[in-house]
């Protein structure tokens, strides 16, 4: 599979161009029907045939059964918390947490003989799966300018290549240092410390691109940007309202949590383009019932709704609300403020318009706000199938909107709950993390460690896309992930990165970004959660902080994968040496040597964690204030929740052209790919295919198993296309497709962003599909 990129702009790729995403064999893809449940005997199945493949018995056991574990360690995948330690089982993890353990825990090994057998261009014709296979990284390595292979480096002579690069630079805005949500609190602290001393708030992160529409919807409207609600409101729901997600694949612990609400009486509402397995019935492997019998019915009431349809939904909603004044009235005039203006607003709704951009019947709508109406108590969930549009902002206010006007925050059973993706991605946040710091923050840090951090704003990670390809930009620096193929635009991206001077990766294993680089590369080896990490005091242990803002310790056991491993802690503070030299007014040493020390440092700066580190070894840890939660009370600048009116927006869509949205398979977590099953939509042996309603393919000419490329449409007029995909005839909304990322990145427009929150619009490309031969 390849992708075109032929405006001649000077990105550099002209024709076809298998190095952004590899050369796929694609001959074993085979279709079938649809599962209608998630989990049961086959989660156990492939978890335990995936972890014994890549780790053995015995690393097995001694991983698997310390997972989310409060002696053990947490999760590297999704963030979704972990029940009270009384609670747990002994196998407290899912079928792809057992898959992203036995990928940090393989024993295969990517040594510095790997890397003198395969040269950068060999290897960027295999797949991102295929990388991911070759095993933990071993050595820091290097790419030297022009050379064809990454040789070993010293670390010493690896941190003084990029303190010397990070010296050089005219500004210190000139680096970008970009996060991904597996970073320890105390890394993502001691990173964000380096940078700021460093002079720059250039700190681009995932929730740039997943959950940033989440963060600002929130902050404007009840003045945090984090849910409000703990695993016990779940329980205790009387409705459950689920969009825009896929819990079955993405945070499959949630579905043990759905269905002790469902067995308590609770009812769930799922509102999505396309009915998930694990929002139709779960079988629970902890049970019997899970394993032998019928397992548990979820939804109560699915909407699938069209792409980009959810904001129209919830206008209607209220309005139907306020018509039936089934509103709080005591909790709206004591709490909020706008409610006159969006009563106004939703009672003016056009319903021709709002079914026609949710392609669901007045009937359905009605149904679903009887059901909000007739709730003393409901949860509004949500992730990135709300978060990455256009109007995302909008669209997550308007979730507020019914939320306030329920009086649904801050009582138990109730709330707001965004689905959180990476493990530690809302404690990065937490730590400072963030391009647009708060003043108070910087504060903070300043009267904590005695200079001064800049105050201006930085680069996003759309924003550091541009400023590498316009050369504002020559040192990338990324804490984990895999930023090429995270990012939008996929041939921009690499076209940016391979204009800097040097690009340098803290990683554990193998992925594309360290093939496509900038003059000079460097991969810097670090420890995983599952492995030991010992410094000059000792043993250390690191924390993180879940969806529903607990914080709690991790201690891996095992014995590292290499003895040349380090840990991010140790790396960020090497560099930072490097960079800073005698300039710098921080103990740098002591801090790599003892993380309670950072810790310390953390609980001085960031509010709600006093006494960290006593209460963070109690074996449940703690909870971080929520004034919404804890005593309805709201930071905004008025100091009550605000109601916002927005106007109803639709994707213009030409003839002939679909709304694609982007989406992970069973068997794979963000970017990195577990396999190539697709196991609940039916998708076997590949990924190359792209999910089409029989209507709109036989109005295309189109049938099942047709091979087409994707090709996307913008303003600015380039070719954006991917080639030979596989058409599969699904259950989508009229009007719409999905295909899996990160193959179809390269069609999501650089320049197309949410508004407010600059999160590219991955669930709402406008495309056409053009058969093959």
């Amino acid at each position: 599979m390849a992708v075109d990129d032929t405006d001649g702009n000077g990105t550099g790729y002209t024709g076809d161009d298998s190095r952004l995403l590899g050369t796929a064999d694609e001959t074993d893809l085979a279709v079938e029907h649809p599962h209608d449940h998630a989990a049961g005997l086959p989660a156990v199945t492939v978890a335990m045939k995936r972890a014994l493949s890549q780790m053995g018995p015995s690393r097995t056991a001694r991983t698997l059964l310390r997972l989310n574990q409060a002696d053990g360690f947490d999760c590297m995948s999704c963030a979704w918390p972990d029940p009270d330690p009384e609670h747990r089982h002994r196998a407290e993890f899912c079928e792809n947490g057992a898959k992203a353990v036995a990928e940090e825990a393989t024993k295969v090994r990517a040594t510095p003989e790997f890397f003198a057998r395969h040269t950068i261009s060999d290897l960027l014709q295999q797949t991102d799966h295929w990388l991911g296979q070759q095993g933990r990284l071993t050595h820091p390595m290097v790419k030297r300018p022009d050379s064809e292979h990454y040789e070993p480096i010293d670390w010493d002579d690896a941190f003084a290549l990029v303190g010397d690069h990070l010296r050089q630079l005219a500004s210190p805005d000139e680096a970008l240092f970009y996060t991904s949500g597996r970073a320890s609190n105390e890394a993502a602290f001691v990173y964000q410390l380096f940078v700021r001393e460093l002079g720059t708030n250039n700190l681009p992160d995932c929730s740039n691109m997943c959950h940033e529409s989440s963060g600002v919807a929130m902050i404007d409207t009840i003045g945090i940007g984090k849910g409000s609600v703990s695993l016990e409101d779940l329980y205790r729901a009387d409705l459950i309202v689920l969009a825009g997600q896929n819990p079955g694949t993405n945070h499959p612990r949630m579905l043990s949590a759905l269905e002790i609400a469902k067995r308590r009486g609770a009812r769930i509402i799922s509102i999505n383009p396309l009915r998930e397995a694990g929002l139709v019935n779960f079988r629970n492997p902890q049970y019997p019932r899970g394993v032998v019998g019928a397992g548990t019915d979820l939804s109560d009431l699915h909407l699938q709704i069209r792409l980009n349809g959810d904001l129209a939904l919830f206008q209607a909603i209220g309005c139907l609300l306020v018509e039936w004044d089934a509103v709080d009235a005591d909790f709206v005039s004591g709490y909020t403020e706008g409610f006159g203006e969006w009563r106004d607003h939703v009672l003016g709704v056009d319903w021709d318009q709002v079914l026609a951009a949710t392609g669901l019947s007045r009937e359905q709508i009605t149904e679903t706000a009887r059901m909000i109406a007739d709730s003393d108590a409901t949860i509004y969930c949500w992730a990135m199938g709300l978060t990455q549009h256009r109007n995302s902002v909008a669209t997550i206010k308007e979730v507020i909107n019914v939320a306030l006007a329920r009086g649904d925050i801050g009582k138990p059973g109730a709330g707001l709950c965004p689905v959180r993706g990476h493990s530690n991605v809302q404690g990065d946040r937490t730590m400072g993390i963030w391009e647009k710091p708060p003043p108070a923050f910087l504060d903070a840090l300043e009267a904590a460690y005695g200079f001064e951090p800049p105050r201006h704003h930085g680069f996003d990670v759309v924003e550091s896309i541009h400023a590498m390809l316009e050369a504002k930009a020559a040192v990338f620096v990324a804490l984990g992930g895999n930023f090429l193929h995270a990012a939008p635009d996929t041939a921009l991206t690499a076209a940016a990165l391979e204009k800097t001077a040097l690009t340098v990766q803290i990683s554990t294993k193998l992925n594309r970004s360290h093939l496509i680089t900038g003059r000079t590369a460097l991969i810097l080896p670090t420890l995983g959660r599952t492995e030991r990490d010992d410094q000059a005091t000792g043993p250390q242990f690191i924390t993180v902080e879940d969806s529903m803002s607990v914080v709690h310790a991790s201690r891996g056991r095992l014995d590292p994968a290499s003895e040349h491993l380090r840990s991010e802690v140790a790396i960020v503070t090497r560099i930072a040496e490097a960079a800073l030299g005698d300039r710098s007014v921080v103990d740098w040493a002591a801090l790599r040597s003892d993380y309670r020390l950072i810790r310390a440092g953390i609980e001085r700066v960031v509010p709600g964690f006093v006494d960290f580190e006593r209460r963070v070894v109690e074996r449940s840890g703690f909870v971080l204030p929520h004034p919404p939660r804890d005593t309805r009370s709201f930071h905004t600048p008025s100091g009550r929740a605000q109601f916002t009116a927005s106007p109803i927006e639709t994707i213009e869509v030409p003839p002939g052209h679909l709304v694609l949205q982007t989406l992970r398979s069973h068997d794979q977590f963000n970017t990195t790919i577990y396999g190539l099953s697709d196991r609940y939509r039916g998708i076997e042996g590949g990924r190359l295919v792209v999910m089409v309603n029989r209507r709109d393919l036989k109005a295309m000419g189109l049938r099942d198993g047709d091979r087409v490329d994707i090709v996307s449409c913008w303003e600015d007029g380039r070719d954006r296309r991917v080639r030979n995909f596989r058409v599969v005839e699904y259950d989508t909304p009229v009007g719409t497709a999905a295909a899996y990322y990160p193959e179809t990145n390269p069609l999501v427009p650089l320049g197309s962003a949410a508004e407010g929150s600059n999160t590219p619009t991955s669930k709402s490309v406008v495309v056409r599909l053009e058969p093959v031969g």
